[in-house]
């Protein structure tokens, strides 16, 4: 996501991670940049599919680590194909799967009884994070796991909830957790508790900080200004910044969410940072270099720039890329938000609301792999000038609905020459060497 991702490996990661894998959110680096080398130029018209395994409902994305893929999901006979906004209860189980990368063989399982009452109730959202020979796993209604890696043995268990007097947010638990030396970077509710600092290894409350309407859903980012550290957190009622290591605020501006909506992670371009929902609700704000602190430089214009609200966006040069709530395909100029393109494709002819294409940059060059909430892989070229397709294929098929039309809502995963995708039927291992 920014321009750097060396950079920003320093700032997220304390140990080495294999290039080669994809052991949580948006990357090894949480970039959602793929920089292995040797992979198809064009796409097939049949994928190369190395395994296709039975897995259960789920928006979450897989995580592929030391060769073994982790997939959330959420086994039940309820109706859960349905928006849900009155938070009607369903039962069953929630689990996280393990399987062997190569032949998608099963290596271990672990399920507990779980009853949502959340909006798209089909499964689990957070990627898997795994760290150091542990797993974390997030549940939809706030349960929280850290497990060993290679057997699935419980280490400890937290349920967000309980811990911390609330409940979950209408869409559920969303955010992804963050690893940042000894602590667990975990989006919790509550009064005082918006944000939560927890040992990795024992799950003890290390700060908490924040107190907000609602969790929101946006993962939290760290990154280095004005010579420190800063964690950026939003909620629906601010954008605000930390110190990392004890959680005290350094900085707030207000946001307005509407319906309790910020989802992306913020976008840091030098001095400015983006942050954007719901609605229209977006803003620009400019951070001090001489001290921790921030003003807003525009808010709320639906002129400018965009609303994402399924996929992060995408920072490149100055620009920022990514899918609108309207359904286009949206090119933007940083600091100002002007919009340089926009467009319903590689998505549809027209455009379709929450219309969702995740975007993932091939190593450092201006191609991207999109995938398509209509099951679709593409190899696109993305500038400031606009988007050109030259390559898709057809890799699963959407198994849920939204907006009256059939989707697939999950951020693939691409590790070792291959992309890892799920439904709410089955994971597939496909094979994208040269």
């Amino acid at each position: 996501m920014l321009r750097n991702g060396l950079c920003l490996a320093l700032l997220v990661c304390t140990t080495v991670v294999r290039a080669d894998d994809w052991p949580q959110w948006m990357g090894p680096v949480r970039d959602n940049v793929w920089r292995e080398t040797g992979l198809v130029e064009t796409l097939p018209a049949s994928p190369k599919y190395v395994w296709r395994i039975p897995v259960a409902g789920g928006y979450s994305g897989p995580a592929v680590a030391k060769g073994k893929v982790y997939v959330t999901d959420y086994v039940t006979a309820d109706n859960v194909k349905i928006d849900n906004f009155d938070r009607n209860k369903s039962t069953g189980m929630e689990r996280i799967q393990c399987f062997d990368e190569k032949n998608g063989m099963p290596l271990w399982s672990k399920q507990q009884p779980e009853t949502y009452s959340i909006s798209y109730p089909a499964g689990p959202r957070s990627t898997p994070l795994v760290h150091e020979g542990k797993v974390y796993a997030q549940g939809a209604e706030g349960q929280l796991a850290c497990l060993h890696a290679d057997s699935g043995d419980v280490i400890w268990l937290k349920n967000l909830k309980t811990e911390y007097n609330t409940k979950a947010a209408l869409w559920g638990y969303a955010s992804q957790p963050l690893i940042d030396g000894n602590k667990l970077i975990v989006i919790a509710g509550g009064d005082g508790s918006h944000c939560v600092a927890l040992n990795k290894e024992t799950g003890a409350e290390i700060w908490r900080n924040g107190t907000a309407t609602e969790q929101g859903y946006s993962p939290p980012l760290i990154i280095k200004q004005a010579g420190i550290r800063q964690l950026v957190l939003c909620s629906p009622d601010a954008v605000y910044a930390v110190d990392p290591e004890t959680g005290k605020e350094l900085w707030s501006q207000e946001y307005k969410g509407d319906n309790g909506s910020i989802i992306m992670t913020p976008i840091q371009s030098g001095n400015y940072l983006f942050v954007a929902g719901f609605n229209g609700r977006n803003m620009m704000l400019e951070l001090a270099t001489d001290k921790p602190g921030a003003k807003t430089l525009w808010r709320d214009d639906k002129k400018l720039a965009f609303s994402p609200v399924n996929v992060q966006p995408f920072l490149m040069n100055e620009f920022v890329y990514g899918m609108d709530q309207g359904g286009e395909l949206r090119c933007c100029q940083i600091p100002s938000g002007k919009i340089e393109w926009s467009t319903p494709k590689p998505l549809s002819e027209r455009k379709q609301g929450s219309g969702t294409v995740f975007l993932v940059r091939a190593n450092e060059t201006d191609k991207f792999w999109m995938f398509a909430e209509s099951g679709d892989l593409i190899i696109g070229q993305l500038s400031p000038k606009g988007f050109t397709e030259l390559s898709r294929t057809h890799v699963i098929d959407p198994s849920n609905n939204a907006f009256g039309r059939d989707v697939v809502w999950c951020a693939p995963a691409f590790a070792n020459k291959r992309m890892y995708v799920r439904n709410d039927k089955e994971l597939v291992c496909i094979d994208l060497a040269k």
